[in-house]
């Protein structure tokens, strides 16, 4: 009996975390207690459940050939500019430290679950946080510095869990306010830990924006119409970035990554398959939001009042198309330029990873052309590119051994929220990680007693 209770354990761990990380899983879940809880018929829950699983099983298969696709173009760049140093990764970094940290991981991630509801049942941040690949993330970073600071066993899976669960809930509160801008008041909220980043480039929409027009209002002479297609003008421009990147790397490179096709003709399909990847996206997004937000009135009314659904960033694809490729090109230009300045300062190089500036930058640009129109997304993109190549670089030493795997996180909320911890924790040991659980908690419970106001903070009635 005992052989079998000690094999049971790990195979439910590892039950609870394909669940827990796949938001596909969660957001057909959520959405099934929603609709269960508003007693639909039968049909309506099944489909209504499924829509939600299958758009974004959609949006992780466009994500799939967008990623496999600007994989060979960070490649050739760094071939072509003969550029090495780190090259930010989430999915690399916790490849290498679940070899160490695999059951504090999943550990700190079901109670962090557990505390984001609890959190969003019994405070005002009643945001529920879907995105799960980026809390095991998460859980991931927490466990890792933690335990370099020399906090174990239960005691790290609590806090851990704490904080993952506090942040889940917290950081969408945080830019609540620009985020109904950028849906024009839908119930949804940023479920993605780089969300620091988009409220930042929000902010610096603002500062510099001065009724610039949005991205979306761009005037196309009637000849180049078609490029109002964002399909088609996503391919165009990214056709463009390959097709340089190729000729700079060379044939000779490139058909190592090709099986010998034509290196122009590889560069021309690459471009091609990233802008089906997108609109795959698009397609995934819009069913998630058809089904999700009516199912999610079930959970706002019945079991957790007034919650809000968190959501991936691609999410927030669909608002502003145009602000979605600005936006990319801007933070990759502001990744580079902080590449540099990096090396004059003797630091190590943060090579600008593709994926994080392609989905941070261009969710970047949404929101700062929700704030900001044109120039907005510009600004902000650049400077949330900066920031993906300052933060990073900053987190190395935190990390410790893992920082040595030639890669590190990527996105901002984990580089700050790890320095954060790292610093705390050499200059005041685990007391000052107590402290910083009770400033939390006490931000988590302080707008209970200030306002009789049941809703959740920071989402008002939205007013245009």
């Amino acid at each position: 009996m005992p052989f079998y209770f000690e094999a049971f354990v790990p195979a439910s761990l590892s039950f609870l975390k394909d669940i827990i990380t796949e938001p596909a899983f969660l957001m057909g879940l959520i959405a099934f207690v929603g609709l269960v809880a508003l007693r639909e018929k039968p049909h309506k829950i099944l489909t209504g459940t499924l829509g939600p699983i299958l758009g974004y099983l959609m949006l992780s298969a466009g994500s799939g050939v967008i990623t496999s696709n600007l994989d060979p173009l960070a490649k050739m760049i760094e071939h072509g500019f003969n550029i090495t140093g780190v090259v930010p990764n989430n999915e690399a970094i916790v490849s290498v430290a679940q070899k160490v940290l695999g059951v504090e991981t999943m550990s700190v991630l079901v109670a962090g679950l557990i505390f984001n509801l609890l959190i969003a049942r019994f405070t005002r941040y009643k945001y529920v946080f879907l995105t799960g690949h980026h809390s095991f993330f998460m859980a991931c970073l927490l466990s890792a510095v933690l335990g370099a600071i020399g906090i174990h066993g239960w005691e790290l899976i609590l806090l851990g869990g704490f904080f993952l669960g506090a942040w889940s809930a917290i950081s969408p509160a945080i830019g609540q306010r620009q985020t109904l801008r950028v849906t024009d008041g839908d119930d949804i909220a940023m479920g993605h830990f780089s969300s620091l980043g988009y409220y930042l480039a929000g902010i610096i929409g603002k500062l510099v924006g001065n009724n610039s027009k949005s991205t979306e209002e761009i005037e196309v002479p009637e000849k180049w119409s078609f490029l109002r297609n964002t399909t088609i003008s996503t391919a165009l421009t990214m056709m463009f970035f390959y097709v340089i990147a190729a000729l700079v790397a060379g044939p000779e490179f490139v058909s190592s990554l090709s099986d010998g096709k034509n290196y122009i003709i590889f560069a021309v399909l690459c471009g091609l398959q990233f802008a089906v990847g997108v609109s795959i996206v698009y397609s995934g997004v819009r069913m998630i939001l058809a089904d999700l937000i009516p199912a999610f009135q079930g959970i706002a009314t019945k079991v957790i009042p007034n919650a809000l659904p968190a959501v991936d960033c691609a999410v927030f694809f669909t608002y502003a198309p145009t602000a979605v490729i600005v936006g990319f090109v801007s933070s990759f230009i502001g990744g580079l330029i902080g590449m540099l300045i990096l090396g004059l300062l003797g630091g190590v190089l943060i090579i600008p990873g593709m994926v994080p500036h392609f989905f941070c930058g261009a969710t970047a640009g949404v929101y700062g052309n929700a704030t900001g129109g044109r120039r907005g997304a510009i600004a902000g993109a650049f400077i949330n590119g900066l920031a993906l190549a300052f933060i990073p670089a900053l987190l190395l030493p935190v990390l410790g051994d893992l920082g040595f795997a030639n890669t590190t996180f990527g996105d901002i909320d984990f580089g700050i929220i790890g320095i954060l911890l790292g610093k705390l924790g050499e200059f005041f040991g685990t007391t000052g990680i107590y402290l910083l659980a009770a400033l939390v908690l006490a931000v988590l419970i302080a707008p209970n007693f200030l306002s009789k106001n049941k809703n959740a903070i920071n989402n008002p009635e939205y007013e245009e």
